[in-house]
C-alpha cells in the first residue's frame, strides 16, 4: 500500500470463533499511556509550561487508573511523582504524541490483547526523526507480552474513532492523503480497518477542516462518540467563521452516513472554541479532544471562560456516570494536540 512501509510480519486473519476488535474508549481500561514531552521544536517556546501542563493530566488520570508514562531514558532519573499509579516506562521517543504511535490495543472475548503496529511516518512526514517513535509500539507489545501485528498501511491513532457497534469513523484526509498511502484506494483501506479493528461499518469524513491541526483532519478533533448512540461534533457559532464551511461539509457527510447506519442516534454540537493565536501559532483547539478514562473524561480548556464551561456542562450531559473535569490545555496545544493526542488507552481484559 505504501511503498515505504516495512514489509509486514504476524499478520494473521482471524476466522476463528473469537475474532480481535478494537474497544470503544468508554470500555474498561488497564491503564493508559503517555509520553512525557521533551522535544524543544515541538514547544520552541514554551516546553516547560506544556511539561506542567501535561504533568496535571497525568496526576489527573492517576486519580482514575494506572498510568503507563515513557520516559527517554536520559530523563528517566529526573522525573518522580507522588502517586503509586503512575509507573515510569524507559523507552526512547522522538515527541510525545503517544495516540499517534502507541499500540492501537485490540481484543478478542478470550480476553487476549493484541498490538496493532501501524507503520508512522509523523503525519506525512512533516517532522523528522521519527525512527524512535516508530519502534514504540513493538516495545510495548514486548513488555506487555502481547503479539506485535504489523500492518501495511499508515495510519495513526488519532484518525480511528469506533463504537461498540464496531462503526469506525475516519478520515478520506489522513487516510488516503499522499504523504501517507498514495497507492492505497479507500475500498483498500476500508478493507484493513475491518480485519485488524473488527469494525462492521466505515464511515468516511472529508476530514481537514481544523486551523492549525498539521495532522490533516484526525477524526479526534472533528467527531467523537460518547456512547452507543450519542456523537459530538466540533462546530463554530460564528457566521464569519473561515472554518465554518469544511466543518459544515463533515457534519453533513456524518449525519447522512450515520442516518442510514444508526437512525436513531443523537449528534451534538460541540462548539469550538475562538481562534486562539498563542506562541506565533494558530493552535488547533477542540473540546473533541477529550479523554475518556475509567469513570472520568478530561476536557481541555483554553482560557476562555465561557466556551470552556460550555462545553464542560455538554460533556457532562453526555457522560451522566463519569466525573468530568476540566484541565488547562493551551500550552500543550501549542505542540498542535491536546489530551487525546497525548495518550493512548489499553483495554481491561478481565
Amino acid at each position: 500500500m505504501n511503498e515505504n512501509t516495512p514489509e509486514t510480519d504476524g499478520t494473521v486473519a482471524d476466522h476463528g470463533p473469537e475474532p480481535f476488535y478494537m474497544p470503544a474508549e468508554w470500555q474498561p481500561h488497564d491503564g493508559t499511556w503517555l509520553s512525557w514531552p521533551h522535544n524543544a521544536n515541538t514547544w520552541a517556546q514554551n516546553l516547560q509550561a506544556a511539561q506542567n501542563e501535561f504533568r496535571q493530566l497525568v496526576e489527573t488520570i492517576a486519580q482514575f487508573e494506572t498510568v503507563f508514562l515513557i520516559v527517554r531514558p536520559t530523563d528517566f532519573d529526573h522525573l518522580s511523582f507522588q502517586s503509586t499509579n503512575i509507573q515510569l516506562i524507559p523507552i526512547s521517543t522522538n515527541d510525545a504524541w503517544a495516540r499517534d504511535y502507541a499500540p492501537t490495543f485490540v481484543r478478542n472475548d478470550g480476553k487476549t490483547l493484541r498490538s496493532i503496529d501501524w507503520y508512522y511516518n509523523a503525519w506525512g512526514g512533516k517532522y523528522p526523526p521519527y525512527d524512535e517513535d516508530q519502534k514504540v509500539a513493538h516495545q510495548i507489545a514486548r513488555r506487555l507480552n502481547i503479539e506485535n501485528q504489523k500492518v501495511d498501511l499508515c495510519l495513526e491513532g488519532g484518525a480511528l474513532e469506533i463504537n461498540d457497534q464496531r462503526t469506525l469513523i475516519t478520515t478520506r484526509s489522513c487516510l488516503l492523503a499522499d504523504n501517507r498511502n498514495p497507492s492505497t484506494t479507500q475500498s483498500k483501506a476500508e478493507s484493513v480497518l475491518r480485519k485488524h479493528l473488527g469494525a462492521r461499518s466505515v464511515v468516511w469524513l472529508p476530514g481537514d477542516a481544523i486551523e492549525g491541526d498539521d495532522t490533516d483532519g484526525h477524526i479526534d478533533q472533528l467527531a467523537r462518540f460518547t456512547n452507543n448512540d450519542t456523537l459530538v461534533h466540533a462546530w463554530t457559532r460564528r457566521s464569519d467563521d473561515r472554518r465554518r464551511e469544511a466543518i459544515g461539509e463533515n457534519i453533513h457527510v456524518l449525519k447522512t452516513s450515520m442516518a442510514t447506519l444508526q437512525p436513531e442516534i443523537r449528534l451534538i454540537e460541540l462548539p469550538l472554541p475562538e481562534p486562539i493565536d498563542y506562541c506565533d501559532l494558530r493552535l488547533p483547539a477542540s473540546y473533541c479532544n477529550f479523554l475518556i478514562v475509567n469513570g472520568g473524561v478530561i476536557v481541555p480548556q483554553f482560557d476562555q471562560p465561557d466556551a470552556d464551561a460550555d462545553a464542560v456542562s455538554i460533556l457532562q450531559s453526555c457522560f451522566t456516570n463519569r466525573k468530568v473535569v476540566p484541565l488547562p490545555s493551551k500550552n500543550l496545544t501549542v505542540g498542535l494536540g491536546s489530551f487525546h493526542c497525548l495518550s493512548q488507552q489499553q483495554p481491561s481484559v478481565e
